[in-house]
């Protein structure tokens, strides 16, 4: 019998699948941050200058978007609990709209280096930047249509699902950025 909330504590929120996925994907990105960071030990000096071309602020109003993303999402899950479709959907609709800025965000950046003729071949860093933070933004892209399935659906089930997948893009961001952006 469910707890006093009616909601079942010892199972996975979502589906196992997406779960399987979710830590598939966490692998891939944490191999790709490994091996930003070995290389990196390689060349401090040229990771740094190469570092210092990326929107430091735009990164961070990223983070931002994100995280607020997520937030909603989880608002989100909540609402689809409570049997409240017309909410889930505004909420996962506001999720998707952040995801969208951060793209915005990210392609403007994209935008700038190529117009400096910065791209993959210029520095080992803009390699593993642009292929870190691209298959990222693949990833808030396939997320934000995965939102909007679930919101489509409206069942709790779902949009945890899709939840989990959200939260995993945050989660990600959360870790490229500093590495990325910071270090």
């Amino acid at each position: 019998m469910p707890p006093a909330g009616g909601h079942e504590t010892n199972r996975l929120p979502g589906e196992l699948m997406m779960w399987i996925l979710i830590l598939s994907e966490l692998a891939v990105f944490g191999a790709g941050l490994l091996a930003f960071l070995a290389v990196r030990l390689t060349d401090p000096a040229g990771f740094a200058e190469a570092q210092s071309h990326l929107h430091r602020t735009g990164a961070a109003a990223n983070t931002l978007a994100l995280v607020t993303s997520g937030w909603l999402a989880a608002l989100a899950c909540g609402a689809a609990g409570a049997g409240q479709t017309r909410r889930l959907r505004l909420l996962l609709a506001a999720a998707i709209g952040f995801g969208a800025v951060f793209l915005i965000l990210k392609g403007a950046e994209y935008a700038d280096l190529w117009a400096q003729g910065i791209g993959t071949e210029t520095h080992a860093f803009f390699t593993f930047s642009y292929l870190l933070t691209g298959f990222h933004a693949a990833h808030v892209l396939a997320g934000m249509v995965l939102l909007a399935l679930v919101g489509w659906l409206a069942t709790p089930r779902a949009v945890e699902t899709g939840a989990a997948f959200w939260h995993m893009v945050d989660l990600v961001w959360v870790l490229l950025f500093p590495v990325v952006y910071l270090l």
